[in-house]
């Protein structure tokens, strides 16, 4: 399945601008980078990868639609799966992205 053009045009609204921002194919998606490190992704599993702080995953996977996302059957802190109903609004996306972008620039530089 190919990620969803409309959800990638959208996290482009959000990040365009952002100082650092590139884009690339990544796990299926399209991922978009600040500084080489994901912030955020239109998902080819539908919805949304998303990169946040790990030691908040298991507040941030409290609210419906938001999972953390699994590697070969592991599930891993700092990384979750953002439905598509969970980003059905502009604000919604705008959260939830500004929170990806927010961690990736707490970390180093690539």
């Amino acid at each position: 399945m190919a990620y969803d053009e409309g959800l990638a045009d959208r996290i482009r609204d959000v990040v365009t601008g952002e100082a650092g921002l590139t884009e690339k194919r990544m796990f299926g998606g399209l991922a978009f980078l600040i500084d080489g490190r994901l912030a955020a992704s239109a998902s080819s599993q539908g919805g949304m990868l998303l990169r946040v702080d790990p030691g908040e995953t298991d507040a941030l996977v409290e609210p419906p639609h938001i999972d953390r996302f699994e590697m070969r059957g592991r599930a891993m802190n700092g990384w979750l799966r953002v439905g598509p109903e969970a980003v059905a609004t502009d604000d919604a996306l705008t959260l939830w992205v500004d929170r990806g972008v927010a961690y990736a620039r707490s970390l180093p530089p690539r």
